[in-house]
């Protein structure tokens, strides 16, 4: 278990996440396959050729999932109780196939429950994507995500 307790959040707080992915067109295509997202901007290189990016587009909702999953070890592996939302998603650029991600999320609330053996944390996810150059990474989707998790103190005082 890696994840933190919800004492171990502190609002204001900025967690880099070190892993990264670069995702692949078996990545985007598995994604659309499963979730029956057959959109042709996503799969078809000849209809995405045509449009305004020139290329197929990796599907936003795997962009935003894979981005979850690069900081669950950070954040809430073996801690979480429920993700309970994920609110105000925008995805100001594309993410294409071969393109690297990285992600941080910045802690913006937490409150703990009435019965204080767990809290509420939000965090603004930031995802971009990785051009080599650090100071030019474009933001491809941002979100905020609220997680209940269990509180460590609760658990060692009513063992």
């Amino acid at each position: 278990m890696t994840g933190k307790y919800y004492e171990e959040f502190e609002v204001g707080e900025t967690i880099e996440h070190d892993k990264r992915r670069t995702v692949s067109e078996a990545d985007n295509q598995a994604f659309c396959d499963m979730t029956m997202n057959q959109q042709p901007l996503h799969l078809d290189a000849a209809f995405a050729a045509e449009t305004q990016f020139g290329e197929r587009l990796v599907n936003g909702l795997y962009t935003m999932s894979l981005a979850v999953g690069l900081t669950v070890p950070d954040t809430t592996d073996g801690t979480a109780v429920a993700n309970l939302s994920y609110d105000n998603v925008e995805h100001p650029n594309p993410v294409f196939h071969g393109d690297t991600i990285r992600v941080q999320s910045t802690v913006t609330d937490k409150r703990e429950t009435s019965d204080g053996e767990r809290g509420t944390v939000t965090m603004h996810v930031e995802v971009f994507k990785v051009d080599g150059d650090a100071s030019d990474e474009p933001l491809v989707c941002e979100f905020d995500r609220t997680a209940l998790v269990v509180n460590n103190n609760s658990k060692s005082e009513s063992a």
